[in-house]
């Protein structure tokens, strides 16, 4: 599986942005796929996860409320809404896919990943 990453950038606090990743090869309707990131100096970090169905979804914390995470098995797509920017979201965001069962917190079990987009949000 290949994943490709689009739509980060720069965006002031409050505002939104929409990333997108397309992943090619067979059976993505199979896989978890998830939203990652990875600020300057720490650790990366699970932001949101879908079930392969789109029926389940995990958040952390800190995006509960303000992001939203889809996706489309027909075109092999996943979306991360991100509303209510704030400084603290500033990160290389990074798409994942894992083959189920999924550990969503812990990003060194899962199977493949984008090469990230930044996003930095200015206060």
């Amino acid at each position: 599986v290949q994943l490709v990453e689009s739509g980060g950038g720069l965006v002031q606090a409050g505002g939104s942005l929409r990333l997108s990743c397309a992943a090619s090869g067979r059976a993505f309707s199979s896989y978890a796929m998830g939203w990652f990131r990875q600020a300057p100096g720490k650790e990366r970090e699970s932001v949101a996860v879908i079930s392969w169905s789109g029926e389940s979804t995990y958040y952390v914390d800190s995006a509960k409320g303000r992001f939203t995470i889809s996706r489309d098995n027909a075109k092999n797509t996943v979306h991360l809404q991100m509303n209510s920017l704030k400084p603290e979201d500033t990160a290389v965001y990074y798409c994942a896919a894992d083959r189920p069962p999924t550990i969503p917190t812990i990003p060194s079990k899962w199977d493949y990943w984008g090469q990230g987009t930044q996003v930095t949000v200015s206060s």
